[in-house]
């Protein structure tokens, strides 16, 4: 059974980088059919998807934020990241990843890290 666990700080500053990494336990991103998406939840909202890499490794973001996302993987570590540029403290909230299909049904998600915006 596939789990996943996201890691990164919880605390950024305005202007700088974010950077999460999913590691991924009993699966692999290199596993024909899955995507791996990254999602968040800003406090008192819904959820927003982000973006995905998939098993080919090419990725896809979200047209509101793709011109600050960028995902990758390291097939090696059996881990995929999320790096989201010049942060505002609109970009607070709890970042998930996830694994699921091209239809984007989820099957699996790590427990959320929440991470805060602010100097």
């Amino acid at each position: 059974q596939v789990q996943l666990q996201e890691s990164g700080p919880g605390l950024v500053k305005p202007s700088q980088t974010l950077s999460l990494v999913c590691t991924i336990s009993g699966g692999s991103t290199t596993n024909n059919y899955y995507y791996w998406f990254w999602i968040r939840q800003p406090p008192g909202k819904g959820l927003e998807w982000i973006g995905y890499i998939d098993y080919w490794g090419s990725t896809y973001s979200s047209p509101a934020l793709k011109s600050r996302t960028s995902i990758s993987r390291d097939t090696i570590k059996s881990q995929f990241t999320l790096q989201l540029s010049s942060v505002t403290p609109e970009d607070t909230a709890v970042y998930y990843c996830a694994r699921g299909n091209g239809n984007f049904y989820y099957d699996s998600w790590g427990q959320g890290t929440q991470v805060t915006v602010s100097s």
